[in-house]
């Protein structure tokens, strides 16, 4: 089969739009009839759109019983593109047909920033801007903004990223915190040396800069012969629920930890701290429209830095 040079046109890649939505349909409830129900035409019209798609791309779609029918390797690789694909034209046809009443923007920020920092203040942001609809994702997955849909980041470094450009937002502090009733019962550390035999909450590194208790206290001029590790963690957010529920020491980010500290559900052991050269920034992906829905959550990050 001689493949033609140069760009094709969709329809000479994809010859039926039909035949992939009624495909969806089928693999997605697992039945042509069910499918053909939701569609609103025939089973044979089904049938016929999906035995087309097969003959096209000359595979098998669908493993077919006398009782029931399921997918094949080839079938589950189509559906899953054609299902994500569906599902991001849907919604832009949701807010095209609402006449842009909900503006979703998508805001990138590791898993701790958008847990402890974010969404305790969602509340506001919506007073703020009422039609916007935020979608908040993990930079793990994104590394690259050039690449993605995210419209705008927050980022923890030195501001130099080669895919947007980069506002600081505010710098950070790190601190030991523990919970209230822990503080009670084994008092507070005088010294870095009395720090560091209590049962310490660690958490790793991260690429973005995070310390954990070695590099914290390397960064205070003190280096322990060992360190109380009471437990170890991948995550941040569970080493702060951990120091909330009473199991010990944690290190506080400042930024992070603020309503919590405001509360009373952690206290501030003011043992020693450090700042971090590194602060958070905002970045916005090169080539990006600064639309007013932005420039709106832009300034809303902005705004209540909570001086530590």
């Amino acid at each position: 089969m001689k493949v033609a040079k140069g760009p094709k046109g969709y329809r000479r890649i994809i010859p039926s739009m039909t035949a992939l939505v009624e495909f969806e349909a089928v693999a997605r409830l697992g039945s042509f009839t069910n499918a053909a129900s939701e569609l609103g035409v025939s089973q044979a019209a089904v049938s016929r759109q999906v035995k087309f798609l097969e003959e096209t791309l000359g595979v098998k779609l669908f493993h077919r019983s006398h009782r029931s029918i399921s997918l094949t390797g080839e079938g589950e690789s189509l559906y899953l593109v054609v299902a994500e694909s569906m599902q991001k034209i849907a919604g832009v046809f949701d807010r095209l047909s609402a006449g842009f009443e909900q503006q979703e923007l998508v805001l990138a920020s590791t898993a701790a920033f958008s847990q402890l920092r974010l969404v305790p203040r969602l509340a506001n942001l919506k007073r703020l801007q009422p039609k916007l609809q935020l979608r908040l994702t993990d930079p793990m997955f994104i590394a690259d903004l050039r690449h993605n849909e995210v419209d705008v980041a927050v980022r923890f470094g030195d501001g130099s990223w080669g895919d947007g450009t980069a506002t600081l937002l505010f710098d950070e502090e790190v601190f030991p915190v523990c919970s209230p009733r822990w503080l009670l019962e084994n008092g507070a550390p005088d010294t870095l040396e009395a720090l560091a035999r209590m049962p310490l909450i660690d958490s790793d590194s991260t690429s973005e800069g995070w310390m954990a208790w070695d590099t914290w206290f390397a960064s205070v001029g003190y280096r322990p012969a060992r360190l109380n590790y009471a437990l170890r963690c991948s995550i941040y957010t569970d080493a702060v629920l951990a120091a909330r529920c009473g199991q010990g020491v944690a290190l506080g980010w400042g930024r992070l930890v603020t309503d919590m500290l405001a509360s009373g559900e952690l206290v501030r052991l003011h043992t020693a701290s450090c700042k971090p050269a590194d602060s958070y920034y905002i970045v916005v992906p090169h080539g990006r429209s600064i639309t007013s829905s932005i420039t709106g959550l832009v300034e809303w990050l902005h705004g209540d830095p909570a001086p530590l």
